[in-house]
């Protein structure tokens, strides 16, 4: 290809510059791209009626026929005649909740103890399915830490975390999270509420 380029007297540098080129994508795109691309699952969802369909396609998908609802406000979104709901922590099940925020530069999905109790993530089940809003798109871990901290000034909530990883298989060299493995198989019922 150089070759013709060279033939045809076209500068070579131009095609540098435009794959150099920075792209500015908007919140909603840029988590996407970040979250798909360390392998989560993510189904876009702009009714009601779609987020239960979609929740009950991850089901069928992976024969669970058995769920843990970490958040009693998701009842509504399960048909309790195809699927049994557990309320306790059980390693073996899918577990079944909301999030913070999600973090749009790096894909990250955020949680506090309002969601995970005083269970630390590593100890849930590899298996994960959450439900989120479009409003709850933030920039960085800065804003979903400043939005934790102006939801609940008067409540601060413990035990935040969040899964930076959405492949069970992927090995963490970094050495300050030894001991602390947050890949978690994830897919992400994303409500379009804006």
């Amino acid at each position: 290809m150089d070759f013709l380029k060279k033939l045809f007297n076209i500068p070579i540098k131009e095609d540098k510059q435009i794959q150099n080129q920075e792209v500015n994508l908007s919140l909603d795109d840029l988590f996407v791209h970040n979250f798909v691309n360390k392998g989560g699952k993510f189904l876009y969802c702009t009714s009601e009626a779609d987020v239960k369909t979609n929740f009950a396609n991850i089901l069928s998908e992976n024969n669970w026929n058995a769920v843990q609802l970490l958040n009693p406000k998701l009842k509504s979104i399960v048909n309790h005649k195809e699927v049994t709901i557990a309320t306790n922590t059980n390693s073996d099940l899918p577990a079944f909740t909301t999030c913070e925020h999600l973090i749009a530069d790096n894909g990250d999905v955020l949680f506090s103890s309002n969601q995970l109790k005083s269970t630390k993530l590593k100890d849930y089940t590899n298996n994960f399915i959450v439900y989120a809003t479009t409003s709850q798109l933030v920039k960085d871990t800065g804003q979903g830490l400043t939005g934790i901290k102006t939801k609940y000034a008067n409540n601060l909530p413990t035990n935040i975390s969040s899964i930076k990883n959405y492949n069970t298989q992927n090995v963490d060299d970094n050495f300050l999270n030894y001991g602390n493995n947050n890949s978690k198989n994830l897919y992400l019922l994303l409500f379009e509420d804006l």
